[in-house]
């Protein structure tokens, strides 16, 4: 009788260790002196012991209790990329153990904010996994990185409920990634693997140990043909069986009035059109030329944007003729960036030729350059990566919609853009974007910032933020349940409309600007009265993830 007493007494001690431990660990990034060093470590009950020959590591990891110690792209500059890694560890002071006691390993680390700790990963996430296990392919898709894919994960992958309609060509539906959970509706042609590489992002399966991941990868698929452009009955057909977004990652450069019809009869039927905005270069189009479907009214027009490194030093390259230039620089509208005489220390600008089309129906902004071609994986299994073109852009929206969907399946319709838009990235600072601003929407899409505010917006207890943005056009509608809502560095101008009905209150914080002219207009408005018309769908597990426990688990 005392043994077990003694063992309840044990298992009670241990139990408390382990949720204190699970709640303070640290996770912070490092930085090798040399490409091939890793240090090696034997995994045991999810803790690794290392076993490498170097006496001085060895004594300094004896010290601490490790979790994760594994090679990462994310967080990675250029000349670092295969010397970073991530670290889960009790204590922080590892870090600076390392860049002190261990410098000839170690030159360069910083710690991870509790705030950027609320991710998720699945376990197809590739080389830029941190706190996921990548048991699929190892390609690089820090694009999903830069549109913070991880932050919304944190709190829904989609729900097999939520269906991603795709109006292009035929899906390969004997892939894993799009076994079971893919529905034919109409038969289309194979156009080269077009339809998987759009379905891939869209909502390929994630976190079953294969190939890459999707963005909205619980989310199932129903495809059709693209070929009915006066009609767009495919696209009724599916928004008639209940598809509440459906994706064209195609352009043609005629209007039909029969289109735009059907388009607002599927808008009131509850479902929104997302496109791709097309491929002709600035050179030639000067911002005036515009493709359908993606130019109708109530369609999310998709055009690219640049993703992979910060800074055009960076990324400087040679081209055949020995001219400087640079390429795929965070939020730049074009993927090629050129200099002035040459010269590296001049002022640079960006091609035109390399900017896919941009005008003043163009609503946001998605990655095109370098990324993982799934289609050729799919039908060759071959490792290629996209040049650039706007048909991967279009599905990096619709899965972002299927997530917010997912997330709150009686999220207002009307109110799924004005979201999108007051979470992307603000690029209007950037110099060489300034030729083009009022053509490129609302700046880059960001799926985490997206995901989050529908939780905001729909949780009592969080506060809801409209920040650092510049919108002088647009109708805009949200609705708030949150605690507050804080507007800040924030300005609505010239002919912006902007309606925020919220349930408690509404702050207008420091530089904040709210001027809009005769053609636009402002209601800000509390309603005690509001209530939520559904519960939110949570991931399962949520808010915990492998290496965060913010709340208590019995």
């Amino acid at each position: 009788m005392r043994t077990n007493y003694l063992n309840i007494l044990i298992f009670l001690f241990f139990g408390l260790i382990n949720n204190v431990y699970s709640q303070n660990e640290s996770w912070f990034y490092i930085r090798a002196t040399s490409d091939s060093f890793v240090p090696k470590f034997d995994r045991f009950n999810n803790l690794l012991t290392y076993r490498g020959d170097n006496e001085n590591l060895k004594k300094i990891f004896a010290a601490y209790t490790i979790s994760e110690f594994k090679k990462s792209y994310k967080n990675a500059k250029k000349s670092s990329l295969k010397r970073t890694f991530f670290v889960v560890v009790n204590d922080e002071q590892l870090l600076e153990d390392l860049l002190i006691n261990a410098s000839e390993k170690f030159d360069f680390g910083e710690i991870i904010m509790e705030t950027d700790k609320k991710i998720f990963e699945p376990n197809d996430y590739g080389l830029t996994s941190t706190i996921g296990a990548n048991k699929g392919l190892a390609v690089n898709l820090d694009y999903f990185d830069f549109v913070g894919a991880p932050q919304a994960w944190y709190y829904t992958t989609g729900s097999k409920d939520m269906i991603i309609g795709l109006s292009d060509g035929q899906v390969e539906i004997t892939d894993k990634d799009f076994l079971a959970k893919t529905t034919v509706i109409k038969k289309s042609s194979k156009a080269k693997g077009h339809g998987s590489g759009v379905a891939s992002i869209a909502a390929g399966q994630g976190n079953n140990a294969y190939g890459t991941t999707g963005i909205c990868y619980d989310c199932s698929i129903y495809t059709t043909h693209y070929y009915d452009a006066k009609t767009l009955k495919q696209l009724l057909e599916l928004s008639a069986m209940g598809v509440k977004v459906i994706n064209c990652s195609w352009a043609l450069t005629s209007y039909y009035q029969t289109a735009q019809d059907v388009i607002n009869e599927m808008f009131e039927n509850g479902t929104i059109l997302v496109a791709a905005a097309g491929n002709q270069d600035w050179s030639k189009s000067k911002g005036e030329v515009f493709y359908f479907p993606s130019s109708y009214d109530n369609v999310i027009s998709v055009s690219s944007v640049m993703h992979r490194y910060d800074s055009v030093e960076e990324n400087i390259l040679m081209s055949e003729k020995r001219n400087p230039y640079a390429a795929n620089i965070k939020n730049y509208v074009g993927r090629t960036v050129g200099f002035k005489d040459n010269d590296t220390l001049k002022k640079h600008h960006i091609w035109p030729v390399s900017i896919t089309t941009l005008n003043k129906k163009v609503d946001i902004l998605a990655p095109s350059v370098d990324l993982f071609r799934y289609s050729s994986f799919a039908l060759n299994q071959e490792e290629l990566y996209t040049l650039e073109a706007t048909s991967s852009t279009a599905p990096f929206v619709t899965g972002t919609i299927g997530l917010m969907l997912s997330l709150n399946p009686c999220l207002p319709l009307q109110e799924i853009e004005t979201i999108l838009k007051l979470t992307s990235t603000n690029i209007d600072y950037i110099e060489a974007n300034k030729p083009y601003k009022n053509n490129y929407g609302s700046g880059s899409l960001h799926i985490g910032r997206a995901v989050k505010m529908v939780y905001d917006l729909y949780t009592e207890t969080e506060i809801t933020r409209i920040s650092n943005q510049n919108f002088n056009r647009w109708n805009l509608k949200l609705t708030a349940l949150s605690k507050n809502v804080l507007i800040e560095n924030q300005v609505f101008s010239e002919s912006v409309i902007f309606n925020l009905e919220a349930k408690n209150r509404i702050v207008i914080g420091e530089n904040t600007v709210l001027k809009p002219n005769k053609n636009g207009s402002i209601h800000l408005r509390v309603n005690p009265n509001l209530e939520r018309k559904c519960d939110l769908v949570l991931r399962e597990g949520f808010p915990n993830n492998k290496y965060y426990h913010p709340k208590k688990i019995n």
